[in-house]
């Protein structure tokens, strides 16, 4: 191996390959359930670096597992005694049109960076999660991640136009189109997008911009049920013209957590609710940005007005609207500290289901009975992107055991796969779903998805090991 780390110094120089002390923190992963201490790290600088590497890496049949801010969840960039490919130094942005609304980016720029950029141009990049600040553009890509604007603007596949990408021998696929419109045979990058590294490093992407919100209206409704909540989003989609940005579910279980792991945070609402949902209108028409002679905000005052009747009617138990910008950051902070609050040195189980929206209230009734016959007991904490069907469910078992965690994963999954939902939302593959990846997906798909692997990646040495389930 020496000899090959020293061919990889030639290439990108002695001092961006680490080992030992310098590549053990390329080893930490968020959840604690797959660390790893890499033999190596190797840190590019350009698309021509990544090419060499994998040039020599195909001829010496070695395997590289690519990574970027490393805040995945399910284990995807684990490389315990592998060559890590770290694309942090790959942070560029090559340029930016304002016009065509495009950026084109390296893989290694952070989403927040991108927002900046973009936000410079009155524009912004509409993928918002609480790891923007660590998570890359190539990490997005590779995961084809969600957050909390999938309702209105989809999930990262949505944003990208076109990528560029390094193929397991090296070659570069240059598909970095601007194009709204492009049918000209098979779709390599929609391919390549969500494919964990398995198929090909994506090394730069051209993303779509949208225009910045002018102003926002966000709001936390305290209420009794999710079906009621499901029925308010369909008539603030109908009452704003589809300005929803955000509908983000927080339940009493959350609340509780909230309060109890980070009561410096404070509470949105005074009492705790049933149903929490996080609101979020963003609009950019000076109807609904233009300030009123008495400074009212007409989107506020529009939001304000699409919820009375809910109000009313008793539907909505309480609400409280942020009036500044400082108040509609305290709410979000109380939403993006999900997984820290989950997260912990106690055992957890934590899924990332999709279900039809008018599913997601029978997953939950469903799986309480389930987990209690498996673990009395158990807790759980839930969160959803609920515009969308996303559900972060996690369970928290009474005690640490493989055989507990399978079987409650396997009851998730049965349970969803019976609501006609997906066991895998917006998180990937990795390790952790390999074996629902066996048990749920269609085999003849499987055998499609083997099959490209082989292709493309004929020794099998792009992130070996990770979301195809061994054969057998």
């Amino acid at each position: 191996m020496t000899d090959i780390l020293d061919a990889f110094a030639g290439i990108i120089g002695a001092t961006q390959v680490l080992t030992g002390a310098d590549a053990a923190r390329y080893g930490i992963e968020p959840t604690g359930h797959y660390p790893s201490m890499p033999r190596a790290v190797l840190r590019p600088a350009s698309t021509t670096e990544v090419s060499e590497i994998l040039k020599l890496a195909h001829r010496e049949g070695i395997a590289i597992v690519p990574a970027g801010g490393r805040t995945g969840l399910t284990g995807a960039t684990k490389a315990e005694g592998a060559v890590m490919l770290s694309l942090e130094r790959m942070n560029r942005i090559r340029d930016l049109n304002p016009v065509a609304r495009v950026v084109r980016a390296e893989a290694g720029v952070i989403i927040s960076t991108l927002h900046d950029r973009a936000a410079d141009h009155g524009l912004d990049f509409p993928l918002w999660f609480g790891a923007r600040g660590s998570a890359t553009v190539g990490g997005v890509l590779s995961t084809n991640a969600g957050g909390s604007n999938v309702v209105r603007y989809g999930n990262t596949r949505a944003l990208c136009l076109g990528i560029e990408a390094v193929l397991a021998d090296g070659r570069v696929l240059n598909l970095m189109s601007a194009l709204h419109k492009d049918n000209s045979g098979y779709d390599l990058r929609d391919l390549l997008i969500g494919a964990e590294g398995t198929l090909a490093v994506i090394t730069a992407a051209t993303l779509k911009l949208v225009p910045a919100a002018k102003a926002r209206a966000t709001a936390v409704l305290g209420m009794q049920s999710l079906d009621a909540a499901l029925g308010l989003l369909n008539r603030l989609q109908e009452a704003t013209g589809g300005l929803v940005e955000a509908f983000e579910y927080m339940p009493e279980v959350y609340q509780r957590r909230l309060r109890a792991r980070r009561p410096d945070l404070g509470s949105n609402l005074p009492d705790i609710h049933p149903v929490s949902i996080l609101v979020e209108l963003g609009a950019t028409a000076p109807r609904d940005t233009t300030p009123n002679p008495d400074g009212g905000v007409p989107l506020q005052e529009l939001l304000m007005a699409a919820l009375e009747p809910a109000m009313e009617d008793g539907t909505v138990s309480d609400a409280i609207l942020a009036t500044s910008e400082e108040q509609r950051r305290a709410i979000w902070e109380r939403r993006e500290v999900a997984a820290e609050i989950t997260f912990g040195p106690e055992p957890f189980i934590d899924t990332d289901i999709a279900l039809p929206l008018d599913k997601v209230a029978a997953f939950l009734t469903r799986i309480e009975p389930e987990l209690q016959r498996l673990d009395p007991g158990a807790g759980n904490v839930v969160i959803g992107h609920l515009g969308d069907g996303n559900l972060h469910y996690s369970a928290l078992p009474t005690r640490d055991d493989p055989a507990l965690y399978a079987a409650v994963v396997e009851a998730v999954e049965g349970i969803v796969a019976d609501l006609g939902g997906s066991f895998s939302a917006e998180h990937g593959i990795g390790l952790m779903k390999q074996p629902s990846m066996a048990r749920r997906k269609d085999p003849v798909a499987l055998e499609v998805m083997r099959a490209i692997k082989a292709a493309l990646d004929p020794k099998n040495i792009l992130n070996p090991g990770k979301t195809l389930p061994p054969k057998g």
